[in-house]
């Protein structure tokens, strides 16, 4: 709905993320608490699946870099932060040549971080999802919605609409006349 209809509305839950992002959104180089190199807002893309994006933070150690992203809420295993970090995985391996068999998710709500380990699966799990957002914004059509328990803390909730009646027949045909009791 934001790339193809151009709507967004705020909610508390995007400003909170937008809040909790200020920190890694700085581009700039740091150090870990282990003294390993860190990349805030580290711009990423891969030519193979024709993806661009900026890293929250890229962690370099002696074996490699690893994308680490961000969220201010509570980690799902298997959830869309895992394909995001896997597509970050993906665009560094690409860039670097580098064997980077991980993610990390860090859960700001759980002050946690998760590993994503990115495998075979995963990596084609990041194909097929980048193959249908494109489609949908090479179409410029939406999907239905898919009015599921998603939708309960979506901010494009209010635009979306998922239990409005997916078709309206005779909107602008008039109603018939009514029988009158007279």
């Amino acid at each position: 709905m934001i790339h193809v209809d151009g709507y967004f509305d705020s909610t508390v839950d995007t400003v909170r993320g937008d809040l909790a992002h200020t920190a890694v959104d700085r581009v700039g180089i740091g150090h870990g608490r282990d003294r390993s190199k860190l990349f805030r807002s580290l711009p990423v893309w891969s030519d193979e699946l024709g993806l661009h994006g900026i890293c929250d933070v890229v962690q370099f150690e002696p074996d490699g870099p690893i994308p680490v992203e961000h969220k201010s809420g509570t980690y799902r295993p298997g959830g869309p932060a895992d394909v995001q970090v896997a597509a970050q995985v993906l665009c560094l391996r690409e860039m670097f040549g580098a064997d980077v068999p991980v993610g990390v998710v860090f859960s700001g709500k759980q002050r946690r971080r998760h590993e994503v380990p990115v495998d075979d699966a995963l990596a084609e799990r990041v194909r097929r999802v980048t193959a249908a957002v494109r489609s949908v914004l090479e179409d410029a059509e939406l999907p239905p919605p898919a009015h599921d328990s998603r939708c309960r803390r979506c901010s494009l909730l209010p635009g979306c609409m998922p239990d409005a009646p997916t078709v309206i027949t005779g909107l602008f045909t008039p109603r018939p006349l009514g029988e009158w009791d007279d």
